[in-house]
């Protein structure tokens, strides 16, 4: 009994050690997390309740930048301008990446051989790659109102009537950015569905082009049942990622012309760095924050339901 008791002792000794092993691990991370983002959120959310040009000593004022930005119709409107860039870098590239990745794996894979459908997917997926200061100006090249490719090509084929100041109108500026943002954005979910494509098991594809099914129809009673994990997080990632999005506004249109192409993210950087409202600012940034936490939190309850539904 004495020797069980020194083996146990022994063994739960070990484990001790273990532990304390792993721990060590993990502390580089967690303290790159606190001096990265728990340390910074903290002071971004205190900064939020003041007044405070980025010098001097901070005023405080309590939710006075929140009730300003809460009465700010400017404010929400650039809410709806985002609302536009979601649909740009979530919605639509979720739709066209499942079609696009079921192309390249059930057809190009097929007939053509893995090895096309593997350097097709590395082209589409190469804008999302790319440093986004070298694809805004790629593209404000592109859609240059002169001698801009995109007008000379209108021009070269007989619509020249057609040749626009696409990033200068207004009425454009938007939607130029948010097809921009498409094109950079489509590969993602590509890479995603195309991997989540591996585990789905062949003999159902069998058996639906046994039953006559056509290539829509396994796309849509077939795949996209089975990727619903896979759908679940490229919404929610592309969908977070088109609320924090900066550089290529940045780069692009820097939230013009006017005012029409800007969102809560860039307005926030507006207020820090160019208008000195540091506090107006952060109230910016906490609002953001506070969005994209709830909706990280509803996609994964989402997800959990589908899950066990």
């Amino acid at each position: 009994m004495t020797a069980v008791r020194a083996g146990r002792s022994g063994r739960r000794a070990a484990r001790d050690r273990t532990d304390g092993s792993y721990a060590l691990f993990l502390l580089p991370g967690v303290l790159l997390v606190v001096a990265v983002i728990a340390v910074p959120l903290v002071m971004n959310i205190a900064t939020s309740f003041t007044e405070w040009p980025g010098v001097g000593q901070p005023v405080w004022v309590g939710f006075g930048n929140y009730r300003t930005l809460f009465t700010d119709g400017g404010f929400w409107a650039l809410f709806g301008h985002n609302a536009v860039l979601v649909v740009a870098m979530s919605l639509v590239p979720t739709v066209l990446g499942m079609v696009l990745a079921f192309a390249l794996f059930d057809f190009i894979g097929r007939r053509f051989g893995p090895r096309s459908a593997s350097v097709l997917r590395a082209c589409i997926y190469l804008p999302q790659v790319l440093p986004a200061a070298v694809a805004g100006i790629v593209w404000s090249w592109i859609l240059t109102p002169g001698n801009g490719a995109l007008n000379q090509f209108l021009a070269d084929i007989g619509l020249g009537g057609l040749a626009h100041d696409w990033l200068g109108d207004p009425d454009t500026a938007l939607y130029a950015v948010a097809g921009v943002l498409v094109w950079i954005q489509i590969g993602y979910p590509v890479i995603i569905f195309m991997a989540g494509m591996q585990r789905v098991d062949p003999g159902l594809y069998e058996a639906a082009e046994i039953d006559g099914a056509s290539w829509p129809r396994r796309l849509w009673h077939v795949t996209i049942p089975q990727l619903r994990p896979e759908i679940f997080v490229v919404l929610a990632t592309t969908t977070i990622a088109s609320l924090k999005t900066f550089d290529k506004i940045y780069v692009l249109t820097r939230g013009g012309p006017g005012d029409a192409t800007n969102v809560p993210s860039y307005a926030s950087w507006q207020n820090f760095f160019e208008k000195s409202q540091v506090g107006y600012g952060s109230a910016i940034a906490t609002v953001l924050t506070i969005l994209v936490l709830a909706l990280s939190i509803g996609f994964l309850r989402a997800q959990r339901r589908a899950e066990d539904a």
